[in-house]
């Protein structure tokens, strides 16, 4: 397994129905940890990079309903 962190930048804060989303999220193989930053308004997704890659991490995101503004680089 290789552990690949992704971070994200949205623009509409996810309201109840998107977190729901999100939370379900954690359940798809591969995907290890989910965190947000409301200041920064930033996702951080913790996935196994075995089994996705940052693109399907994003649609998966989109599709959950977040707004995905941007990918920010890691430093």
């Amino acid at each position: 397994m290789t552990t690949v962190d992704v971070v994200f930048r949205y623009g509409q804060v996810p309201g109840e129905p998107e977190m729901r989303a999100l939370d379900n999220l954690r359940e798809v193989y591969g995907i290890r940890r989910i965190r947000f930053n409301e200041k920064d308004r930033t996702v951080r997704v913790e996935y196994d990079a075995t089994r996705l890659n940052e693109s399907t991490v994003a649609a998966l995101l989109r599709r959950s309903g977040l707004d995905i503004t941007e990918k920010l680089q890691l430093v």
